[in-house]
């Protein structure tokens, strides 16, 4: 058989279509950007939430409040875990000539911790009977915090925008292989 012979015997031979498992391996790809997307999305949500109300905090006003009481809560949700412990305070307020009181330490509520050194320090730092400034929500005066929140989640957006970025690419280049693949075989097909 000469060289000629195989060189027909190619051509003349039918064309496989892709395997099946181009295309799984395409979607797949597809749906793991697809997933990257969503999560990074949520998360720059939930970031962006958190920044946009702290920077909203920032039009409340500083007021002179008077510490009622601050303690140490403590919860045991459980014989296997230990015990957690978190800061609760009360305080007054004046703002237009009205009266009020909060027990927000700050927007994201009391963190518990099973340190309780860590509330030990803010009941030493916001003890009973002494004035304090709270920050007064205007459109809300019966909203105070003691602790405006930080406006931090706002320049680290960045980083979950990265997997935005990655799953576009990771689906633009998945769907890419696939047509590419495609338009090859049909090339080889017609020829």
């Amino acid at each position: 058989m000469g060289h000629g012979n195989r060189k027909l015997e190619l051509e003349t031979r039918e064309r496989r279509p892709l395997p099946p498992f181009v295309r799984v391996g395409s979607l797949y790809l597809v749906f793991v950007g697809l997933l990257l997307c969503v999560a990074g999305g949520a998360f720059a949500l939930l970031m962006w939430r958190s920044f946009d109300r702290a920077s909203g905090q920032r039009d409340w006003e500083e007021t002179e409040c008077t510490i009622v009481e601050s303690r140490i809560d403590q919860r045991q949700i459980g014989s296997e875990v230990g015990t957690e412990y978190s800061f609760a305070v009360t305080y007054g307020y004046s703002y237009d000539g009205k009266v009020f009181t909060s027990e927000r330490y700050s927007l994201q509520g009391a963190f518990w911790s099973s340190s309780k050194e860590r509330s030990q320090r803010r009941v030493d730092k916001f003890p009973g009977g002494t004035t304090k400034s709270c920050y007064v929500n205007p459109e809300d005066p019966s909203s105070a915090v003691l602790k405006m929140d930080s406006k931090a989640p706002g320049y680290s957006l960045w980083f979950p925008l990265i997997f935005i970025v990655g799953g576009i690419g990771m689906m633009i280049g998945a769907v890419r292989s696939d047509l590419m693949m495609r338009r090859s075989a049909q090339h080889e097909k017609l020829n």
